[in-house]
């Protein structure tokens, strides 16, 4: 069954990690060690490469860009200075765009491009010299820094934004900080260019606060791409019932990260996120998929729930559930999910169609 991975900071794991995604993960695996990559995150922890992602049937992926403007108080790693910020997002949108020069992706601008994309993944049975179908979000808006810019991006191909990653944004609070407040000023003016350019919001990462305020104000497509929840799993990372209950009523879609520490029913403070130890055998695909299985009993039915896999976003194989050991095994899902009285529809709801439905109804028809 085809896969659509709602979240893939894949140009982080290509720039910031120094990685090659074209070649198999065999060999990215076993790279020399690069001294002058950003966090030292090991190469032999990757869960993704475009020729996994073949092997794994992910047709598609939410593709991130991610740059932050580093601030006093900011929990992880960010770029000091808004020009540069903006710089380090624009490389990566170039990156995203060699690879579709390559042939190598299939950056999807419309629901035009996404149904022939899924129509050619679905007729093919052997994907290994397929496209990867990428859709283009940028998560942290920081990149930004004037109104006008967006119509810009938009024609660069961009069609998610985020306000917020960790931390404090130029728009918004966001998670990681255990601040509590919501939207600033400048977040009014980008929501109302996003709905004019139909950019899609993604609550994923703002505060509680902002997000209410930003699905308060935006009147356009929402989502949570990798979003898990907190009457599971305590933590401000995580989303209350409420706002969980609003993506829905939106008809949105919530795709559930990966990141064994949105997963650890132990919780985790993030507002002083200090090391807490669990094995990696401690989280499993039972865990994951108690997310998915409570947004559907919370929507009271499969349309909702999807993959937001954070790959490699979340340290890789060492940050995943046990069973997880490359991207290819986020087929496995499917067993949990028909362990537990899924029906093959539903799965296949939970795996890609809910994505795919989100995207052709969110998307412009053509490419302009």
């Amino acid at each position: 069954m085809l896969i659509i991975d709602g979240d893939y900071p894949m140009a982080f794991g290509a720039m910031d990690l120094n990685r090659d995604l074209t070649l198999p993960i065999e060999e990215v695996r076993k790279a020399k060690p690069d001294q002058f990559s950003v966090n030292g995150w090991p190469d032999s922890d990757t869960l993704a490469s475009l020729p996994e992602m073949r092997h794994g049937k992910i047709a598609v992926a939410l593709a991130k860009i991610v740059a932050r403007h580093n601030r006093i108080g900011s929990p992880l790693w960010g770029y000091r200075g808004p020009e540069v910020t903006y710089a380090a997002a624009r490389a990566q949108m170039i990156y995203y765009q060699m690879l579709e020069i390559q042939n190598q992706v299939k950056i999807i601008r419309s629901r035009l491009d996404l149904t022939n994309h899924l129509q050619l993944w679905s007729s093919t049975v052997e994907h290994s010299n397929l496209p990867v179908g990428l859709i283009i979000g940028i998560e942290g808006a920081d990149p930004i820094l004037q109104k006008e810019q967006v119509q810009q991006w938009w024609k660069e191909g961009l069609r998610v934004i985020s306000l917020s990653h960790y931390g404090i944004s130029t728009y918004c609070h966001g998670t990681g900080t255990g601040t509590t407040g919501g939207l600033f000023p400048p977040a009014k003016v980008l929501l109302r260019e996003m709905e004019t350019n139909r950019i899609i919001l993604d609550v994923t990462h703002a505060s509680d606060a902002s997000a209410r305020e930003a699905m308060e104000l935006f009147n356009g497509p929402v989502i949570a791409s990798h979003q898990n929840c907190r009457s599971i799993v305590p933590g401000e990372r995580q989303f209350p019932d409420d706002l969980l209950t609003s993506v829905i009523q939106r008809g949105g879609v919530i795709g559930v990260s990966m990141d064994s520490w949105m997963l650890y029913k132990g919780g985790r403070d993030w507002s002083n996120p200090q090391p807490q130890t669990f094995s990696r055998e401690d989280i499993t695909l039972e865990d994951y998929v108690d997310h998915i299985d409570y947004i559907c009993q919370l929507a009271g039915n499969s349309l909702h729930a999807a993959i937001g896999g954070d790959t490699d976003g979340q340290g890789g194989r060492a940050g995943a559930p046990a069973e997880i050991d490359t991207v290819a095994d986020y087929q496995k899902i499917s067993k949990v999910l028909e362990d537990r009285n899924y029906s093959s529809e539903e799965i296949a709801n939970i795996l890609y169609r809910n994505w795919q439905r989100f995207f052709e109804n969110s998307l412009p028809e053509g490419n302009s």
